[in-house]
């Protein structure tokens, strides 16, 4: 059975940094993609960070780009996402999430969306304080 888990989850002031971990494990074959999600309460999931495990292509929401980064390690298993210059508007539940069908694949160019990811961690808060 596939697992998906977050850590690294905290609070900080704005301006700081916070660096999340995923590791998912279970699987028989590596996840086509991984990424990182947000949400607040009354608000849609909003993809923030995804990555293609075989290509390393990486792809930011607007809204991070050039404050977060998603990176994976050398055996593909752990996910991360480094959060520097937060922002109290960063404060939310990130989730991670791997998509095992594909359905990832050319589509976060534009935008990440939850859809295409079948598996999910069970999220961890974020509260970035002004």
């Amino acid at each position: 059975q596939i697992h998906v888990m977050e850590s690294g989850g905290g609070s900080v002031q704005a301006g700081g940094s916070l660096r999340l971990s995923c590791a998912a494990s279970g699987y028989s074959y590596s996840p086509f993609c991984m990424a990182w999600f947000r949400q607040v309460p009354g608000k849609e999931r909003e993809g923030v960070a995804g990555i293609e495990t075989s290509t390393s292509n990486t792809y930011y929401a607007d809204s991070v780009k050039g404050r977060f980064t998603i990176s994976q390690d050398n055996g593909k298993t752990t996910l991360y996402l480094q959060m520097n210059s937060l922002k109290s508007e960063d404060t939310a539940t990130y989730y991670c999430a791997a998509d095992f069908f594909g359905r990832c694949l050319g589509s976060m160019s534009t935008t990440i969306t939850h859809d295409k990811f079948n598996y999910w961690g069970q999220g961890t808060q974020v509260t970035v304080s002004s």
